[in-house]
């Protein structure tokens, strides 16, 4: 039985939401939020994305900032050797 006329939680539970991912997904692209419950207790919140480029929205909060010198490229790459397996290695690595 499909409920057209029942309106969508802001809070749902992780059943429901996979239940009704579509829907969920196309309240959150018209504005709206989301929360996740699972239990009970709130796990996470979906919504929009505003900005096209994630970066500019990042430098704009300050939570990331563009390098202040140019990236050094390695002049010239050194073949390394090694003295058993790749599974050695990693066996002696795990002790």
């Amino acid at each position: 039985m499909t409920l057209h006329g029942e309106g969508l939680k802001a809070e749902v539970g992780v059943r429901e939401l996979h239940d009704r991912l579509s829907r969920y997904i196309r309240h959150v692209d018209s504005g709206g939020d989301v929360v996740v419950t699972m239990r009970g207790r709130r796990v996470a919140r979906l919504s929009g994305v505003d900005v096209d480029d994630p970066l500019t929205d990042l430098r704009a909060r300050g939570l990331v900032s563009d390098p202040q010198q140019p990236r050094q490229r390695m002049r010239e790459w050194t073949r390394l050797t090694a003295s058993g397996s790749i599974s050695d290695l990693v066996s002696e690595q795990r002790r």
